[in-house]
């Protein structure tokens, strides 16, 4: 007789058991009471002893049981005496018999302390089993007894079959939300032979009984031992094929699930996406009573459902915003590339269907083939739904996870668009339960722990302690690691396409900054450039900004300057020896360790990019040789962006006296017109030319009137307010660009260069004295634009400097002719003041 342990096969305690198989089970202990209480008790008497002895080979024969290889329950051959008790004995002795056969059968040698619903169950399925084999037995008080003692037997043992095995087979179906077809097809009805030689064996035992006496049943306990040694052997040995087949099978589904595990990883998701995935898809199968063969399926084809994206460019993959419809098109391709594999691997179960389908509508807008409604195979429609919701509650490269409710509510606006609505029904009731359910399921062990080590030794006058590095802990899993190289080339990718977007330095290193810190913590990042014999920071962002950014490092001293010195990097050292060469000596860092690396440029140090972390050996050589991959990049991107500085400098800044040029002029003129404009203010104009000038470059050389020039800028510029503008027209010509100043005080400030110009000359010790002359034009008395004024201002200064020369020349006529030349000069100098 069969009788289930746990209750039924493969399910859970009976504690937890749904409603209805609660109630099943109630119905069942009521039966078997009722079948007891309801039986007659009668006994017959002259046959107390055979009874007795039936009673004592039962208990035996129970005791004699093999655990059923399909299910978690045991059999024995004692049902063999129960048949022999119905033929001849009453009802009362045939139940008594089987319930002392169930209860050894239960409580004898149980692995666990059997629980009583579980027990209960147990006997009363065997008296109500016995109790149906009897009524059949006896059906027309025994009308096919005397001749057809076989065929009675036959009948009977199969109502006591089905009624034992249906009896178990409900209450696993109710357990576990399968079919009851097909868990009776798969775990019981292989078990009906057995019964039918045991019916046989019981009419040969009542036979020998008729012909030789009772005692003769008694010889049948060494045939009982044998079958059952026999049996449990051959049981053994099929436990034994069909867990071999099993560890294969699991074998060969893990190697296909690591692989799916690899791909889901390059795609930023997680074994937790898998098993989350899977768990639902299994969960929804069960209670849409899918068959094993379906469910197997469809757990297959949860993890193993985007190995087509295999296929499908890792660009395309990892894209952080929306595809194109070029892109789109060929990552349609991944369910039919997927399908396509696993046909090759030959599962026993349809996972290609499901694969190949599992991006199909409900409505036929899906894809690859556009099916519809039922046409999509139902494991398809469940995977569809379920891991668009799992996709909405994680956190992807594009955006955000949503809340699991949020989440819930966007895919169930799709019911009957791109879900099947059954399908979705489903997921609304048992959502919250399912996510439980998975959080509380056991974490897979990590792989064992590996260390590595960063050992950095003392650097030439970099202040680092002679220390070994600590131990940077255990490696990732392989999951993580598969997923961090992905990334790798996703932001190294990005970081080559950024570097070359743009030519100014800031831009460029800030958007170095965002993209490293995907591969890299840390808390600054420092661009130190090489000027003459010192590292000048060129662009800082992060902690300690102000004390960074007033660094002046010697070549060769302190951290950077020891990398740029000897074209070295370093690993792990400390920042704090930077801060000594800071004029504050107050000044400290919070930062503890340092990764730095020259910026090398046709085998010339060009600067150094140091990064720091406020944790003690924080880096790895992992996070070197990241830096190693883009530092020339980086170097190649600091000299363009240095050239076009120096070329855009040169655009708008005299090289000679470092004042803005020409070009530079215009811009700033047209700027402060239009202010004076908005504010109604004037706007003053002084257009000058040195006066002796041309005398110096021919008596000293050019280079002496170079000198003299870069003093009369300085001087010029020291004159003027800090908002005033000084250009450099060209040669010996300067504008001066004056807001707000009233004609009451400008000549003054005229006066003021005049002074500082004459000043210059006198200095210079030249025959020839040097003066400047200065024309002036006011907004909006003399004009409206910038080319009006510096037409007057030009003029009026051309003015000056003629009348000026023409002074001169009667001051020397007047030396020589005093009478003649008096008149003439006291005009000339009425007309230059």
């Amino acid at each position: 007789m069969v009788n289930i342990q746990l209750g039924m096969a493969r399910a859970k305690r009976f504690s937890i058991m749904v409603l209805a198989a609660r109630i099943y089970v109630a119905c069942v202990i009521t039966l078997g009471l009722t079948a007891v209480l309801n039986a007659p008790v009668q006994w017959v008497e002259s046959r107390t002893v055979q009874y007795v002895c039936y009673l004592l080979v039962c208990a035996f024969a129970s005791g004699l049981k093999v655990r059923l290889p399909a299910i978690k329950g045991t059999m024995s051959v004692s049902y063999v005496f129960v048949l022999l008790a119905i033929v001849e004995f009453t009802l009362f002795q045939a139940l008594l018999l089987a319930l002392l056969s169930g209860i050894v059968q239960t409580y004898w040698k149980a692995k666990s302390r059997p629980k009583f619903m579980r027990s209960a169950f147990n006997i009363s399925s065997l008296l109500v089993s016995a109790d149906i084999g009897f009524k059949v037995f006896h059906f027309g008080n025994g009308i096919l007894l005397k001749d057809y003692m076989i065929v009675s037997l036959g009948l009977t043992a199969c109502a006591y079959f089905l009624a034992n095995t249906i009896l178990v087979a409900i209450v696993v179906s109710l357990t576990e939300r399968r079919t009851l077809l097909s868990i009776y097809k798969q775990c019981y009805l292989w078990y009906l032979p057995y019964y039918m030689m045991g019916a046989w064996a019981a009419g040969l035992v009542q036979k020998a009984n008729t012909m030789f006496g009772w005692p003769v049943s008694l010889l049948t306990i060494p045939v009982l031992v044998v079958v059952y040694r026999s049996y449990r052997l051959y049981l053994s040995h099929l436990e034994t094929q069909k867990q071999h087949a099993e560890e294969m099978a699991h074998l060969h589904l893990r190697t296909i699930e690591a692989l799916a595990l690899a791909i889901e990883a390059k795609d930023e998701t997680t074994h937790s996406h898998l098993r989350r995935v899977q768990h639902y898809a299994t969960e929804v199968g069960k209670i849409k009573r899918l068959s094993e063969e379906e469910l197997n399926a469809l757990r297959a084809a949860a993890v193993l459902h985007d190995i087509g994206k295999l296929a499908v460019p890792e660009h395309i993959i990892s894209k952080p915003g929306k595809l194109t419809p070029e892109e789109f098109e060929k990552m349609k391709i991944h369910p039919t590339v997927g399908a396509e594999i696993l046909e090759r691997v030959q599962f026993p179960y349809p996972v290609a269907p499901i694969v190949r389908a599992h991006h199909e509508k409900w409505n036929g807008t899906g894809y690859p083939a556009g099916l519809k409604g039922h046409e999509i195979p139902v494991g398809a429609r469940i995977l569809a739904a379920v891991d668009c919701l799992d996709a909405l509650a994680s956190d992807r490269q594009y955006r955000k996870a949503l809340p699991l409710d949020e989440a819930m509510r966007m895919v169930a606006e799709e019911s009957g668009k791109s879900f099947d609505p059954e399908v979705i029904s489903i997921l609304q009731q048992r959502y919250v339960e399912l996510e439980k359910a998975v959080n509380s399921m056991p974490r897979e062990a990590q792989p064992a722990g590996r260390e590595t080590r960063v050992v950095h030794g003392l650097a030439p006058a970099s202040g680092f302690e002679n220390s070994v590095g600590k131990s940077q802990g255990p490696l990732p899993d392989f999951l993580s690691s598969i997923a961090s190289a992905r990334q790798e080339v996703q932001t190294l990718l990005e970081v080559s396409q950024d570097l070359g977007s743009s030519l100014s330095l800031t831009e460029t290193i800030s958007v170095l900054d965002q993209r490293l810190r995907r591969l890299i913590p840390f808390q600054t990042l420092v661009i130190f450039l090489r000027q003459d014999e010192e590292l000048v920071p060129e662009y800082v962002a992060g902690d300690n900004f102000q004390a960074f950014s007033s660094l002046r490092i010697p070549l060769g001293e302190g951290l950077s300057g020891w990398v740029a010195a000897n074209n070295k990097p370093i690993v792990n050292g400390n920042p704090s020896v930077e801060f000594g060469y800071l004029n504050d000596p107050a000044m400290f860092s919070t930062l503890r360790s340092a990764l730095a690396m020259p910026l090398v440029s046709l085998d010339k140090v060009q600067g150094v990019i140091a990064l720091y972390h406020r944790d003690a050996d924080a880096f790895s050589k992992d996070h070197l040789r990241i830096l190693m991959a883009i530092s020339a990049k980086i170097t190649l991107v600091v000299e363009n962006a240095m050239r076009y500085r120096r070329a855009e400098i040169s655009a708008t800044i005299d090289g000679l006296t470092g004042l803005p040029n020409a070009s530079s002029l215009f811009l700033q003129l047209d700027g402060e017109l239009a202010r004076a404009k908005r504010n109604a203010q004037p706007l003053t104009i002084l257009v000058c030319d040195l006066d002796g000038f041309k005398q110096i470059n021919d008596v000293l050389g050019h280079l002496e009137g170079n000198r003299v020039l870069r003093r009369v800028a300085f001087a010029l510029r020291a004159a003027c307010r800090e908002y005033d503008y000084v250009a450099r027209m060209g040669g010996d010509e300067f504008v001066m660009v004056l807001p707000g100043v009233q004609p009451a005080e400008l000549q003054g400030r005229i006066a003021s260069f005049s002074a500082a110009v004459r000043k210059i000359g006198e200095e210079c010790g030249r025959l020839t004295p040097l003066a400047i002359s200065v024309g002036e034009a006011s907004y909006p008395h003399h004009g409206q634009d910038a080319e009006e004024l510096l037409s007057v201002a030009d003029h009026r200064m051309y003015k000056v400097k003629q009348d000026r020369k023409t002074y001169r020349q009667l001051h020397l006529s007047a030396v020589e002719e005093p009478e003649a030349s008096l008149n003439r000069l006291a005009v000339a100098c009425s007309k230059i003041q």
